[in-house]
């Protein structure tokens, strides 16, 4: 009986031992266990947090990297304004340019039309005086007309041998030809109501000799009154 009541005390002091043992290693793994878990912990805190700097240093970059394209875009997009403003202001100084060389031509036309007609007024005019001076002389001596080549291109005509009173008694008119090319009297002495009369059918027939024949014509009857 001791024997046994001895066996059962070594056992049960063999428990307690074992328990006391297995509780210590326990408690000494899992406090192992813990720092382990607790350095892997800080050492994944310690990865992500540098990781997610990184990323937010990225994201930044990003951002100002989106910025400056925004920038250049903006920059691009004046330029181009600026560009096409500039094409458009070409445009119109090559439009206005081509209507002023366009009004230069038409002028230049204009002006040399001017000058061909003056120029063919001009030779007619000529042609009128000259033909008046060579039948000066037959005027002279049949009518007794004498003609003077005055100022201004002007021919003056004076008529002697109406009056019969007073032979040497002169009466005159003066003929010019104006821009349009057609016989003017620009004045008569003494004055003659026909004049006017006169001077439309010269320029209908163009028959100097018959004009210069009906002012003697009218003369002389303004003479007997």
């Amino acid at each position: 009986e001791d024997e046994i009541t001895l066996f059962e005390r070594d056992m049960k002091e063999f428990w307690i031992q074992f328990k006391i043992s297995y509780s210590t290693e326990q408690i000494n793994q899992t406090s192992a266990l813990r720092d382990l878990c607790k350095e892997t912990i800080e050492a994944l805190s310690e990865k992500w947090s540098k990781k997610l700097k990184e990323e937010d240093l990225m994201i930044d970059k990003i951002q100002e990297y989106n910025n400056e394209i925004l920038q250049q875009s903006k920059y691009v997009a004046e330029k181009e304004e600026q560009l096409r403003e500039i094409k458009l202001k070409l445009n119109e100084e090559e439009e206005q340019q081509q209507n002023l060389t366009d009004s230069i031509q038409e002028l230049k036309e204009e002006l040399m039309k001017k000058m061909e007609i003056k120029s063919s007024k001009n030779e007619a005019a000529k042609e009128k005086v000259e033909r008046v001076s060579k039948i000066k002389t037959l005027f002279k001596e049949r009518l007794g007309l004498e003609m003077r080549r005055i100022h201004d291109e002007q021919l003056q005509f004076i008529f002697r041998h109406i009056d019969h009173k007073d032979p040497d008694k002169p009466y005159m008119f003066t003929l010019s030809i104006n821009e349009q090319g057609d016989y003017e009297v620009t004045s008569c002495t003494p004055p003659l109501d026909c004049i006017a009369e006169l001077q439309l059918k010269l320029r209908e027939t163009n028959n100097f000799s018959a004009f210069v024949a009906n002012i003697r014509k009218a003369f002389t009857a303004l003479s007997y009154k």
